[in-house]
């Protein structure tokens, strides 16, 4: 059977569906990566990715975007994984891989090096000569969205996608989630996969921590607020406040392998 495959290359996915069907089948995480970047299931999503890959932004009108889906980014042994919203129309959207290239990163990747997580503190194109240690950085949307919002309907669609990435990180003992739409956007994902969920559902908030019994053991969650501009430049997040969260998350990884 031949596969419908994008200019890139990629093999293409077009319905809610097939994103299902798509994720599920996916063997590690070369082959995931590969089918995220062919997804065009979210009709207004890829109206906008492209529009804004087409149009630019002046300061980078010499640069191809990547105008695709964005995948995840990090090792397959890592022990935490790190959650956001989506990519920035102007930053993953346009160099193709998450948190590169706009303000959100250059937070999200310092910290990440304080921790001892990242090789070096930006994070500005492939090839950069970044690399993670131990941890793995996704998105709940692939896509850059309009106005930095998704619908709940472009949310779900997107899930089997994170769904399949966590199943794929074998060492996974805890995530960090950005933001209340990334906490609101994993629970159907653990419920899916066999963690037993806490009754009333847990409230996000800055370092909210809850421990989960599942099918590979236990799994915390640990909530930060977004690195988006609008809470580090208004100092609801601050640099403390992210590093807090992230030496909580090396501590706990490291006391579930005996470290």
């Amino acid at each position: 059977m031949t596969v419908a495959r994008d200019p890139g290359g990629f093999p293409v996915t077009r319905t809610p569906a097939g994103v299902a069907r798509s994720a599920r089948g996916a063997r590690d995480l070369a082959t995931l990566d590969a089918r995220i970047s062919g997804c065009y299931a979210c009709p207004r999503l890829v109206a906008w990715r492209e529009e804004v890959a087409r149009v630019k932004r002046a300061s980078f009108r010499d640069q191809d975007y990547w105008g695709r889906p964005v995948p995840g980014l990090g090792p397959a042994d890592a022990r935490i994984a790190v959650v956001g919203l989506a990519p920035a129309a102007h930053g993953g959207n346009r160099t193709g891989r998450v948190f590169t290239g706009d303000r959100s990163g250059d937070w999200i990747f310092a910290a990440l090096w304080r921790a001892g997580l990242a090789s070096q503190p930006t994070s500005t194109h492939i090839g950069d000569g970044l690399e993670l240690t131990g941890v793995r950085i996704a998105a709940a949307v692939r896509c850059a969205p309009p106005d930095n919002a998704p619908t709940p309907e472009e949310r779900d669609t997107c899930s089997p996608w994170l769904a399949r990435e966590l199943a794929l990180l074998p060492d996974l003992r805890v995530v960090v989630v950005l933001g209340g739409f990334g906490w609101t956007a994993l629970w159907p994902v653990l419920a899916a996969a066999g963690y037993r969920l806490p009754r009333p559902r847990p409230a996000f908030g800055h370092g909210a921590e809850v421990e989960l019994e599942g099918p590979r053991g236990r799994l915390t969650l640990l909530g930060s607020y977004h690195v988006s501009q609008q809470n580090t430049f208004t100092g609801r997040l601050t640099e403390p406040m992210l590093d807090a969260v992230l030496a909580r998350a090396t501590e706990l990884a490291g006391r579930s392998t005996g470290e």
